[in-house]
This record gives C-alpha cells, sequence and structure tokens, in this order.
C-alpha cells in the first residue's frame, strides 16, 4: 500500500510537491494543509481529489493516525515548531526550508541508507546543487576555499524565501562543509527580477591547489557527480567548467521537470524532487515492516 504523507505549504513548492507525490506509485498524497483557504495549493489539491485544509499544521495533527512522511514547505521559523509539535509522532518529517534543523541528506552523498533521525532536512536549493561538486572536487584535491552564488528568478523566489535569506546562507555554508570537509565555505543567493525570469544558475567556485595542471581530471570528476545529480533531477547540466590556475568555477543550470513550475524553477524542482525521492525511499522501507508488524 502507498505510504500516506501530508504537505504542509501551498507555495509553488508545495504545489509542485503535490505534482510529484502525485506521480508516484509508492506515495499517496492524504492531505494538503495550508493558511490561506484562497490559495492556488489548495485549489490544486482539491482539482486533484485530495484533502485539503487551511487550518495548517493543525490539519496534520488532527488527522486520524500519523501520516508515514509529512513534507513541510512553510519556512525556517515554522519548521522548528512543526518539529516540536510532530516528533512525539513515528512521521518522517522532510524539511524543505533552510530551518538547519533535521538531519542533512543530498541524495548522491548520503545514498540510500534510512537517516538516523526523523527529521531530514533538504538543505537549501543552492545546497542541493552545489553540494555534489564540492564534495566530488574535494574528495579528489586537496580544495581550500568554496564559495557558491546561486541565482533565482524573483517570480519564483516566495514570500517564505526572502524571509529565510539569513538562513538559506547560513545552512548552503554548513552544508558545504559538512559534505566537503573544507572549512572556508561562503554561500550567496541572487534573486533576478530579468525578464523573461532567469533561469536557475549556481556557480561552485573553488581555489584548488594544483588543479591547472589536472584540467582535464577535474573536468572528469565533475562530470561524473553532475551525472549522478541527473538520475533524480534530470535537467541539472554543467554548462562549463573552468579550470585557471589554483581556481576552478563550475557553472551549472537547472531546468524544472515539474507539470506545474516554469522551467526556468529549477531550483524548486531539484529540491523537491530530492525530497521526494527520500520519502520514497523511506516507503520503500514501510512495506516489509507492514507485513512483519513492526516499524523501521
Amino acid at each position: 500500500m502507498p505510504a500516506a504523507v501530508a504537505v504542509i505549504g501551498t507555495g509553488a513548492i508545495g504545489r509542485d510537491l503535490v505534482s510529484k507525490v502525485h506521480r508516484s506509485p509508492v506515495l499517496r498524497c492524504a492531505l494538503v494543509a495550508g493558511r490561506n483557504p484562497d490559495s492556488a495549493g489548495l485549489r490544486y489539491a482539491a482539482a486533484l481529489g485530495y484533502p485539503a485544509s487551511a487550518d495548517g499544521i493543525q490539519a496534520v495533527l488532527a488527522a486520524p493516525a500519523p501520516f508515514d512522511v509529512v513534507f513541510d514547505a512553510t519556512n525556517a521559523r515554522a519548521h522548528a515548531e512543526h518539529w516540536r509539535l510532530l516528533r512525539p509522532l513515528e512521521t518522517l518529517l522532510i524539511d524543505l526550508t533552510p530551518s538547519r534543523v533535521g538531519q542533512m541528506v543530498v541524495p548522491t552523498l548520503t545514498g540510500t541508507q534510512a537517516p538516523t533521525e526523523r527529521n531530514v532536512s533538504l538543505i537549501s536549493c543552492g545546497g542541493q546543487a552545489s553540494t555534489p561538486i564540492a564534495h566530488a572536487l574535494a574528495e579528489r584535491f586537496p580544495v581550500r576555499y568554496i564559495e557558491v552564488v546561486s541565482t533565482v528568478a524573483s517570480t519564483i523566489a516566495g514570500r517564505a524565501t526572502r524571509l529565510n535569506l539569513d538562513e538559506y546562507v547560513a545552512t548552503t555554508r554548513h552544508a558545504l562543509s559538512a559534505f566537503s570537509g573544507v572549512a572556508d565555505t561562503k554561500a550567496i543567493l541572487n534573486i533576478s527580477p530579468a525578464v523573461p525570469p532567469a533561469t536557475f544558475r549556481t556557480a561552485v567556485h573553488a581555489i584548488v591547489p594544483g588543479a591547472g595542471a589536472e584540467a582535464a581530471v577535474v573536468r572528469a570528476v565533475v562530470a561524473e557527480a553532475a551525472e549522478r545529480v541527473r538520475k533524480f533531477a534530470p535537467g541539472y547540466e554543467v554548462v562549463a567548467c573552468d579550470v585557471s590556475g589554483e581556481r576552478v568555477v563550475v557553472s551549472l543550470e537547472v531546468t524544472a521537470d515539474s507539470d506545474v513550475l516554469p522551467r526556468y524553477a529549477g531550483n524548486l524542482d531539484i529540491i523537491n524532487s530530492a525530497a521526494v525521492m527520500v520519502a520514497e525511499q523511506h516507503a520503500a522501507r514501510l512495506r516489509p515492516a507492514a507485513r512483519t508488524g513492526v516499524r523501521p
């Protein structure tokens, strides 16, 4: 039986999550909860035939049984309270905010193993795009410094994104250091007002002693890391990999593979694709547990 999931948050991230869950053979959308009864997200969920509520987290808590998975697509401050309320339950809480509360997950780096905590963090859109490259470079070379600059279109950067800019920077930097082992890191997020809207882009800048002599190896390492990401986010592309002396710049572009997002919203697509992959892996672990009557 598909795992029962709830989505909290009815902005663009929430709508895309509902769309991706709708396409999943192992997940079942059992509730979409927001706080604005007139939101497009609640209308979209209702149109697909899913239960929708404007009671927010209270609707999740009022459910007759805990959900197998809850996606939190609200904001960092709200997530801390949601975790406090959901922690006593057996639910896996997947955090789409940069709250830095839960266990960090990057699919190509953390793999398919079960998280050790029931609160998992998807870090940030820039974190999902950049950490696989940062990790790959640091695993092969003695990287001294990493700087990540991401650009998102203003039309897709919602209120929560703008409220969480400080948290975004801090959480992305923390992930870069944690997954690469490089202490000196920096993260920047640009919100572009360009018309037409700018496609999501992330540039990974690294100081790599000796990289110039091994430029071909650098490019091969980056290409291999990108190929792994494309297995769950097919719009992830390396558009340039420049090596000049000890400076390496990897330019990435992510387009969305979504029923509801514009193609330029790759920032939302990559983090949501990662989140749904985590949920599907959890659902797979629940199946044998359901047969034996023992939950993982």
